[in-house]
């Protein structure tokens, strides 16, 4: 009987190996969670073509927006884990929706972590026409205008929801939460004066702020961003205890093959590894990480356990 056994497993550990070996043989379906022209869109479009050439095989965007990002993870999460789709994981989807969906469509165990791809520092940034030049300017008219100042994000749970939602509760600033289907849509909102201020991804705003469409005022890591050095951080402003700083990187359905898990990481870990591609990505707001698929899904670990108190204290639910 155990000889049998053994028969049965060096097969199907045969049959799994040619399979891998045999990987890629046609077109690659990678979920983008948000609609065009905001952060993850951004930097999925930069990585696209280099990730084409290393698997010699068409890579397919595919945005799926929706429900701060859950939409796109339950498509990828249902997905047959045979290497053909691959989903970006943010960090509002995975480590903040689970403490303010009542109901979530996935459970962190459905994927398996690919790469930890950036780190991400968010922007604080006002219309231009506020007359405001730091985040304790942005606190007195709010206070000057009760629940008359509004912030946009991308959605209920994204990043720049809580990252507002933690600053009003530091600050006691009464500033009203505006949700929208994503960073793109939202930063078409600030330009046109919907809204007063995003903290919003890199990638999505830079480029109004260099054409004057945007004021940026500060960033909300602790440490300044290599995008942009000589903007101050919000605590160095003075608010101290301000730290909100988001993450990205890329998952595949659970029960993908380990060996495509591994190629991978390895593709990714050599792309944004490279000279060139590590400072178009910086250029974008984009901090590269890389490192073993491992250490992604570690971090994803900590972050769900490090978002449930901030959650908890400005307390965010979405029904």
């Amino acid at each position: 009987m155990k000889t049998i056994t053994y028969i049965i497993f060096a097969a199907l550990l045969v049959l799994g190996n040619t399979h891998a070996q045999q990987w890629p043989a046609k077109t690659v379906r990678w979920i983008i969670p948000w609609p065009p022209g905001g952060g993850a869109d951004v930097l999925a479009r930069i990585l696209q073509p280099s990730l084409s050439e290393a698997l010699g095989q068409q890579v397919v965007v595919d945005n799926r927006g929706g429900a701060a990002g859950n939409i796109g993870a339950e498509l990828a999460a249902k997905s047959p884990p045979d290497g053909y789709t691959i989903v970006f994981a943010y960090s509002g989807t995975h480590s903040i929706n689970p403490h303010i969906y009542r109901k979530m469509p996935f459970k962190e165990s459905d994927f398996a972590p690919l790469i930890w791809t950036a780190s991400v520092p968010q922007v604080v940034v006002v219309h231009p026409s506020l007359p405001v030049k730091a985040p304790r300017d942005i606190v007195a008219l709010a206070k000057s205008k009760p629940d008359q100042f509004t912030y946009g994000s991308s959605g209920n749970g994204a990043i720049n929801h809580p990252a507002g939602a933690f600053f009003a509760s530091i600050t006691g600033a009464p500033i009203v939460h505006v949700p929208y289907k994503g960073g793109g849509p939202a930063a078409i909102a600030l330009m046109g004066g919907e809204i007063a201020m995003i903290f919003g991804e890199p990638a999505t705003v830079i480029q109004h702020i260099k054409a004057g469409k945007m004021k940026a005022i500060a960033v909300t890591s602790a440490r300044r961003a290599l995008a942009m050095p000589d903007l101050p951080t919000v605590m160095e402003t003075g608010i101290k205890g301000y730290d909100v700083t988001s993450w990205n990187g890329q998952l595949a359905p659970a029960g993908t093959p380990a060996a495509i898990v591994q190629r991978y990481n390895t593709e990714f870990n050599r792309i944004i590894g490279t000279p060139e591609m590590k400072k178009r990505m910086i250029d974008n707001g984009y901090e590269p990480m890389g490192g073993p698929a491992e250490k992604f899904g570690e971090h994803i670990r900590a972050e769900i356990a490090k978002w449930a108190p901030v959650v908890k204290s400005a307390n965010i639910r979405v029904d």
